[in-house]
């Protein structure tokens, strides 16, 4: 996000706000499951490695099983119709949880959790090197073959 302030104005959100000072950066606190935004308010939203650990307790939220989706509908509240968002996570070619650590999804999850978008680009950092680094444009049957590679999803919110 930092390196984003430098040509845009950024504005960053997390559980546990960062302490910085950047020209074009504006950080804060905020919880995923409520986030201080308007419906269908935000052009470009960006969610990394967050999701799949909301309601597991590992940073001192609540034990919440559903927590992901709830997070989840969250997000998909506050895009904008005609709005991006970013939304990356582990995947591989089965679910699950590691308890407390975080969730795995797999493609096919992610897809169905964002009805109501439309995946724009998926790319994908398998978990073996020798796959190659970050694969744009992924197959999802190599998504399927993975143990805990990590998914990255370009979705757009449809227009009403």
């Amino acid at each position: 996000m930092a390196a984003a302030s430098a040509f845009v104005p950024t504005r960053f959100v997390d559980y546990r706000p960062a302490n910085l000072v950047l020209d074009g950066l504006s950080t804060g606190a905020a919880d995923v499951l409520r986030l201080d935004f308007s419906p269908d308010s935000i052009a470009s939203l960006s969610c990394m490695h967050v999701i799949e650990h909301v309601g597991l307790g590992r940073y001192g939220d609540a034990f919440d099983p559903a927590g992901d989706r709830k997070a989840i509908a969250e997000l998909k509240r506050v895009v904008a119709p005609g709005g991006t968002l970013l939304f990356v996570v582990p995947v591989s070619g089965k679910p699950r949880i590691e308890f407390n650590a975080h969730r795995v999804y797999s493609y096919q999850l992610v897809i169905e959790l964002f009805e109501g978008f439309e995946l724009i680009e998926y790319a994908l950092i398998p978990d073996r090197a020798e796959e190659g680094g970050l694969i744009r444009h992924a197959d999802p049957d190599l998504t399927a073959r993975q143990r805990y590679g990590c998914g990255c999803f370009h979705f757009r919110k449809r227009l009403a």
